[in-house]
């Protein structure tokens, strides 16, 4: 009976509690002792508290909230925050997507087959670098920005708020192909990415600029140089769309065309910029539309004054020094005529070094030509004077020979006789005889002849003649000192009034 009733407790003893519900805890079968039981009660409700802990953690956990939730719910349920919701800032979509670039081929032109589409420029003028006349050309940096439609590109917006993209979507879209005419060389900065931006409107306006320095080339007329004034363009064409397809224009007129006020060059000062737009034709092509970027600039003449003008004017009046020195003092001269030549010559190679071997004359050549003209023609003044005194010495000697009669410096108010004879006399002692009071250089020369009859032996000269030769051998030197700078001076007076 014992037996049965024990058979059948242990029958009826089952896992209670959570944990036995979960299999987590096994009791077990028999309990033969006491002890035993009370272990194993004691282990199932520590189990029991172990896991409403862990609930507890795991509801406190998913009920706390986290930091800035409170301020979120409070910008959503505010309408101050409250914004409606944009596709086009969603990280969610792609910008291809958006803009259906897949379902369009952008090889073509928008509106293909219909009217030209309309594509406006405006350009920034960043920086005006140099002004080569070796080269004739000239670099600049600037910012083309272009302005069309295309409907291809439109995309739905709430908020119209556009889209910026950089080089990277400009390959997989239409723009325009736009080129400098006569340039030289040119690129778009990359520094540090690619100096490219797109911007697209969701009605299809699209923005496309880009950064870009270009060297082009400028025709210059260097026939005033350095008193000249250039114009130099920049042209912008379409390569490949005609008229029929492109139609070139600017923006905002003459206002399209903007300028940095702190351009500056070290040759020449920027008087204006503006813009035009004309129809250039080829043969083979067609027309096309061109917009044209002019800018007048005229060149700074300080420097070429203190480099050219001054230097050459000084050596002129360096060589009419000449004139002041005596005739019979060779060493003085003829080395100051040699330096002020040499000196010409340098100057005029120097300036020519810098300039392009054009065919035709310019200003500062003239100048040049004509500053050497008179410092050669002092030199020659110089060898002019010589000869002549040269020549009139050799008269003198030849005449002293053959006087038959004693003949010397007389003065004019007495009838003197000197016994001694022009062969007897050094010229260069007596030119120096006969000089006036007021200390001019003149040289008198009074020769008597005196023709007697046949009988030589006779004091008494039946006829007598007298034959006065004046021999002024420094005329030319007076003359010089006057005519030169009276005529260099009249050069510049003309110069400068046509020129400047």
């Amino acid at each position: 009976m014992s037996v049965q009733i024990k058979q059948s407790e242990r029958a009826e003893q089952k896992p209670w509690g959570p944990a036995a519900e979960w299999g987590l805890v096994r009791v077990p079968e028999r309990c033969e002792d006491q002890c035993v039981c009370v272990s194993v009660c004691t282990m199932q409700m520590e189990t029991v508290l172990v896991f409403f802990c862990v609930g507890l953690l795991g509801v406190s956990g998913r009920s706390a909230p986290k930091p800035g939730q409170k301020l979120e719910t409070y910008k959503q349920s505010s309408p101050i925050f409250r914004r409606s919701p944009d596709m086009t800032k969603s990280p969610m979509t792609k910008s291809e997507q958006l803009l259906r670039i897949d379902d369009h081929d952008f090889t073509m032109r928008p509106a293909f087959g219909g009217p030209p589409i309309p594509v406006g420029v405006d350009v920034q003028v960043e920086s005006l670098d140099t002004i080569s006349e070796v080269d004739m050309d000239f670099t600049m940096t600037l910012y083309l920005r272009h302005y069309w439609k295309d409907e291809r590109l439109s995309f739905p917006s709430t908020n119209n708020q556009s889209m910026t993209f950089d080089s990277r979507l400009v390959k997989k879209i239409w723009v325009p192909d736009m080129f400098f005419v006569h340039s030289k060389r040119s690129f778009i900065h990359d520094t540090t990415t690619d100096n490219v931006m797109l911007r697209v409107y969701p009605d299809g306006n699209v923005l496309y600029s880009l950064r870009v320095t270009v060297t082009a080339m400028c025709n210059m007329d260097l026939s005033r140089f350095p008193l000249d004034t250039q114009t130099c363009s920049l042209e912008i064409e379409s390569y490949a769309y005609t008229d029929d397809d492109l139609m070139l224009y600017w923006k905002k007129g003459n206002e399209s065309l903007n300028t940095d006020d702190r351009i500056s060059l070290s040759q020449f000062f920027i008087q204006k910029f503006h813009t035009t737009t004309k129809l250039a034709f080829y043969s083979s092509t067609g027309w096309y539309n061109r917009l044209y970027i002019h800018f007048t600039l005229r060149r700074h003449v300080f420097f070429f004054l203190l480099q050219t003008y001054f230097p050459a004017t000084l050596m002129v009046m360096l060589s009419w020094v000449s004139f002041w020195i005596d005739r019979r003092a060779v060493p003085a001269r003829v080395p100051l005529g040699i330096t002020t030549v040499l000196t010409m010559s340098t100057i005029i190679t120097g300036v020519n070094a810098s300039m392009p071997r054009v065919s035709y004359i310019k200003a500062v050549d003239i100048y040049l030509w004509v500053s050497f003209v008179f410092v050669f023609l002092s030199v020659i003044e110089y060898a002019a004077v010589n000869y002549l005194t040269t020549v009139q010495e050799r008269r003198e000697r030849k005449l002293r020979n053959q006087l038959p009669c004693t003949c010397g410096i007389a003065n004019p108010d007495e009838d003197m006789m000197m016994t001694t004879c022009y062969s007897d006399v050094d010229p260069n002692t007596t030119g120096t005889y006969g000089l006036p009071e007021n200390g001019g250089r003149q040289e008198r020369i009074l020769a008597q002849l005196s023709l007697s009859d046949s009988q030589r032996n006779s004091r008494v000269k039946t006829t007598r003649g007298y034959v006065n030769i004046w021999i002024d051998t420094h005329a030319i030197d007076k003359y010089s000192r006057v005519i030169f700078p009276a005529a260099y001076s009249l050069f510049n007076i003309v110069y400068w009034s046509i020129y400047s």
